[in-house]
């Protein structure tokens, strides 16, 4: 890896900026590591540039692209963040500092990882860069596991498969979460690694990439007709995705038919809609297998729209429809994201919303072992979208119920409901929703408040604080009453 193929990609993007700052960030690098050598027995400076072209191929902004090529050099030489911020300003230094405190965290001990993980998302909170340099760095370091022992290579791997491709799922950074979970499920299951990427590999691409080609055939005729320019690829499924639904499934391999989806991108978000027409009246749909995630996009910002169809031989084959814009941020996720909307109206970077979820859990939860619970229920769980009747989205956890919908619409509405109706039909307060789901809350004004019963089945900290918070003031209202009476 040299610094020339890391400023031309970096140019690829933004084509107008001054990349010399980054030469500057490389001889500073090459100084500070000197002849430090990595325990794979290459110059440390390799580790420093291809962390610096991870953050290049996502689309991370310039002081991003320092901070990776600079991270390791306040810890593992003689230079300070003092040195790096006299020469790369107050920005670059504070995200190498937030680096720096990020490497502390080791997967040793329970205690030790809990506090860790509470400290990785507080640094989120301040800046989430920060953690895109950490995903970056740790990609480089997963590539080179195997000069390391065989026990630290397991706890790396466990330790980015608990902790760190989680967050990157939730910042939709999808490409990297997918490199880090197959590199570490070849270290930590080896014999099931090599088993199913003979059966994948050998048994299973030729006969899919046949599958492919005749459809592209089909529709490349059909896609000219309607004049609507596109490119299409068949995108495999990794590994680990496949063996998770294997365990979950208890299913063989050759029983998991959705292990490839062609993507489809088209020029904007009309010729989405009128693909997925085309695709329509070629093949029949599952209508149980149709999301629009353009019109309600996922909380980590996701757009596509997704559909299944009985194709060629009533094969069930997966289309995923997007523009380029959206195809980038699935890959790329939050950096992304950024880089579209700086590049379409200027504007500056915006946290997601369920980062203020994560600010919101820590000032209300003392408890460190509290506090990741909460976090790992409401914030890593697969999410789902339910409607209000006036047709307003909320995203909730999966598994969560009516009384979870109530208290995120408004505490009243939560100690007042007395009732559910979800699709038009009378639904308990303890149903499981479902995604897509039209949820009604009945209330009742004069009702006392929520009952204590209720938090045996809500799922979401939001709902059970509030729930808690209205019985100790029922309660505290009660022994104010029975004072009087008591003198």
């Amino acid at each position: 890896m040299t610094i020339n193929q890391i400023i031309n990609k970096f140019k690829e993007n933004h084509p107008k900026a001054d990349t010399a700052i980054l030469e500057l960030a490389y001889e500073f690098t090459l100084k500070a590591h000197g002849s430090q050598k990595r325990k794979s027995g290459e110059p440390y400076i390799q580790h420093c540039l291809h962390t610096a072209f991870v953050l290049v191929q996502i689309k991370a902004d310039l002081e991003t692209v320092i901070a990776g090529l600079l991270h390791d050099i306040p810890e593992d030489t003689e230079y300070a963040l003092t040195d790096i911020e006299k020469d790369f300003g107050s920005e670059v230094a504070g995200l190498v500092e937030g680096i720096t405190k990020l490497s502390k965290i080791k997967y040793r001990g329970i205690e030790r990882y809990r506090e860790s993980l509470r400290k990785m998302f507080l640094a989120m909170a301040r800046d989430l860069r920060v953690i895109l340099i950490k995903f970056a760095d740790r990609l480089h370091n997963l590539r080179t596991l195997e000069s390391l022992p065989l026990e630290k290579r397991q706890r790396i791997a466990k330790e980015t498969l608990e902790i760190y491709a989680p967050i990157a799922g939730l910042l939709g950074i999808m490409k990297l979460k997918w490199q880090m979970e197959d590199i570490c499920f070849k270290h930590l299951y080896p014999e099931s690694y090599k088993k199913l990427e003979y059966k994948y590999e050998v048994e299973k691409k030729l006969e899919q990439n046949q599958y492919i080609q005749k459809i592209k055939n089909t529709l490349n005729a059909k896609f000219r007709e309607a004049g609507i320019p596109f490119e299409l690829t068949g995108r495999f499924k990794h590994l680990y995705s496949i063996y998770q639904k294997m365990q979950k499934k208890d299913k063989k391999f050759d029983e998991i038919y959705d292990v490839f989806a062609l993507r489809i991108i088209v020029p904007n978000i009309a010729d989405c809609y009128k693909a997925l027409g085309i695709i329509h009246s070629l093949w029949r749909p599952n209508p149980g297998r149709f999301k629009d995630y353009i019109a309600v996009p996922k909380p980590n910002g996701y757009r596509s729209l997704h559909t299944t169809v009985f194709g060629p031989g009533g094969k069930p084959t997966e289309f995923q429809i997007r523009t380029q814009e959206m195809d980038e941020g699935a890959k790329y996720g939050i950096a992304a994201h950024w880089y579209y909307k700086m590049k379409s109206d200027g504007s500056s970077r915006k946290q997601p919303a369920w980062i203020k979820e994560v600010i919101k859990i820590q000032k209300e939860t003392a408890d460190t072992h509290d506090f990741i619970k909460k976090i790992k229920f409401d914030v890593f769980n697969d999410r789902i979208f339910v409607f209000s009747p006036k047709g307003d989205v909320f995203d909730l956890p999966e598994g969560a119920t009516p009384i979870d919908f109530a208290y995120v619409v408004h505490t009243d509405i939560g100690n007042q409901a007395v009732g559910a109706v979800v699709n038009d039909k009378i639904a308990s307060l303890d149903q499981e929703l479902k995604n897509g789901d039209l949820v009604e809350i009945i209330t009742e004004k004069k009702r006392p408040g929520p009952s204590r019963d209720w938090l045996k089945f809500v799922k979401t900290s939001t709902a059970k604080n509030k729930i808690k918070q209205n019985l100790k003031h029922s309660v505290l209202d009660n022994i104010k009453r029975l004072i009087p009476r008591i003198k």
